[in-house]
């Protein structure tokens, strides 16, 4: 069992089809088949279910297809730390965040951080949400995420580091404008701007939401906070949201009344370990946190 092998069997799993591999690799597709083969030797176990079209890994292969997908991402992960070190730059960090998330929560933090490593590179992935950033930390692709806190994910450690109370964004005119806070009930008749389907966030609102019997009316759905909030202030709709650093009591032709009925969220980053990460990353992951502390 060879390394190429692993990598092979991980490459026809993801993509169904052996000749797709073969060609991605330019090679036949006997030699794609030869890698399989010799891991089926192996194991002693049928790896790959042949279909009419292409292939599926098998409960055999789906297991060894989950080790190593992981082993290979963090041997990549490393590679790319020692060319770093070989190079003599100042390393990578990587940072899974969702759309809104650099503007709101990191900004100091990012500029104190690269005011001390400039030679640091910092990429950002877009992930959209907290699941999509958790699974770009589970396959290596981040080191760390900004999350809304959630349940205990497997090979996932979440660290909380920002308490988000609700808060309700009314346009000014709105009878719910002057309120010094909002109750669950008052939540009945709104005109709801929903947050994305199957967000973290949602999900929080609506079990809350759920165990005191309100049931939201919505004909309007958002990708993000900043959209939900936009829209609140255009009149469109009311939007409960996270009340995010910077945001005030709300500006302009928008207010954001408290809901103190709603626990709040919980912020966070995220990490496959945390005791794994590079100095660096420890240290931008901190810098972020006390940035935020001393906002």
């Amino acid at each position: 069992m060879t390394l190429d092998d692993l990598r092979v069997f991980v490459a026809v799993c993801e993509a169904g089809n052996l000749s797709a591999v073969a060609r991605d690799l330019a090679c036949s597709q006997p030699a794609v088949s030869q890698h399989v083969r010799r891991l089926e030797r192996e194991t002693g176990l049928v790896l790959l279910e042949r279909l009419p079209r292409g292939v599926r890994p098998t409960g055999a292969g789906r297991v060894l297809l989950r080790a190593a997908a992981d082993g290979i991402a963090g041997l990549d992960a490393a590679l790319g730390r020692l060319d770093d070190l070989r190079r003599g730059v100042g390393g990578t960090v990587r940072i899974a965040t969702g759309a809104t998330t650099v503007r709101h929560f990191m900004a100091a933090g990012v500029a104190a951080f690269r005011a001390r490593h400039p030679e640091t590179a910092l990429r950002f992935e877009t992930a959209g949400s907290s699941r999509r950033c958790l699974e770009a930390v589970r396959s290596h692709r981040a080191d760390l995420a900004w999350v809304t806190v959630g349940p205990p994910l497997e090979g996932v450690e979440q660290r909380p580091a920002r308490e988000l109370p609700w808060v309700l964004a009314v346009h000014v005119d709105d009878p719910l404008a002057g309120r010094e806070a909002v109750t669950l009930d008052d939540l009945a008749g709104i005109r709801h701007i929903e947050l994305p389907a199957h967000s973290t966030s949602r999900v929080h609102l609506e079990t809350h939401l759920d165990r005191h019997g309100v049931r939201l009316a919505s004909t309007t759905g958002v990708a993000d906070w900043d959209t939900a909030l936009l829209l609140a202030e255009l009149g469109l709709g009311h939007a409960i949201l996270p009340a995010l650093p910077g945001w005030g009591a709300g500006t302009g032709d928008v207010r954001l009344v408290p809901v103190p009925g709603l626990p709040p969220l919980t912020a966070g980053w995220a990490a496959r370990r945390f005791d794994a990460l590079s100095p660096l990353a420890l240290e931008f992951a901190d810098t972020v946190v006390g940035r935020l502390a001393a906002a």
